[in-house]
């Protein structure tokens, strides 16, 4: 067993806790399908036609939905040929989407590969280490009511200065990269084992990198938890895919992602708006 499974936190000898607020946004699913090509390419064009047009018209309604919108993506690889991205306000619209989605007459020639569900997640290491220490140093006990309004107070200003970020629209770069991940939990490196300040340092330093790229990548994290099998989604969005390889390339150089990170697989596709698809189903790239 290592020095770091072995050392109690800081934070758990002083009786704060141990784990970092966050706040919760839109709700994200992202489904994957191999389009069933040989049923598909023995429809008359007619059929064909007629069936993309249904899609595609709900897909451009999906596209404009203010309330939370919808994207497909041609995939690259043989991981799959289509992937939506689904951002809405909550489970039960996911839900609707997906249904809605498996009624069009599109659904018999799609076979999915997998999905995941996630929502939208911002940590607050800082925020998180200031508002414990402010609440103990006026004597207030975790977990009390008194500590739980305290805090909620603070992620209540929280929600509403991030609301953009919480909820953000469907970035419209050409290319999409979604991966899944893990921090690891193991015997000899445990991410959840580390002192939160030394956890607050590590994803300070992982932050400054992605803030380097923000003029050429739009970074969208949700976390899944309890909803999918890995800890976090990550969806990158670029209008040159080469970028996708120099950010995650940089950061594996740094301390959290080169000890703690775990990555699942990855997914790239060309971003094909509703009024394209039928272009993609007669095999052209959107």
């Amino acid at each position: 067993m290592s020095a770091v499974t072995n050392t109690r936190p800081e934070s758990v000898v002083a009786g704060l806790p141990e784990v970092p607020l966050t706040l919760e946004g839109a709700s994200v699913l992202h489904q994957m399908f191999r389009i069933r090509w040989p049923a598909w390419n023995a429809l008359s064009a007619a059929q064909r036609g007629q069936i993309a047009g249904e899609a595609a018209t709900v897909l451009g309604e999906m596209e404009a939905n203010a309330a939370g919108q919808s994207a497909a993506f041609s995939l690259l690889g043989h991981k799959g040929d289509l992937m939506l991205a689904h951002f809405r306000a909550s489970f039960d619209e996911l839900n609707r989407a997906e249904l809605r989605m498996s009624r069009l007459k599109l659904a018999d020639y799609l076979e999915a590969t997998t999905s995941y569900l996630s929502v939208v997640e911002l940590g607050l290491y800082e925020s998180s280490a200031k508002t414990y220490a402010t609440l103990a140093a006026k004597g207030i006990e975790p977990h009390t009511p008194e500590w739980n309004a305290g805090v909620e107070e603070v992620l209540a200003r929280q929600r509403e200065a991030m609301r953009p970020r919480l909820h953000p629209e469907m970035p419209p770069h050409r290319y999409l990269c979604f991966y899944p991940m893990d921090r690891k939990r193991g015997e000899d490196k445990n991410w959840y084992r580390l002192p939160m300040a030394e956890r607050q340092r590590q994803m300070h330093e992982h932050g400054v990198i992605g803030r380097r790229y923000a003029g050429e990548v739009k970074q969208i994290i949700t976390g899944s938890i309890g909803f999918d099998d890995w800890e976090w989604g990550v969806d990158l969005f670029a209008d040159d895919p080469l970028v996708f390889k120099r950010l995650i390339y940089e950061m594996r150089f740094d301390e959290v992602s080169a000890v703690y990170a775990l990555f699942g697989t990855f997914y790239v596709g060309l971003r094909c708006p509703a009024n394209r698809l039928s272009h993609l189903l007669e095999g052209e790239a959107p």
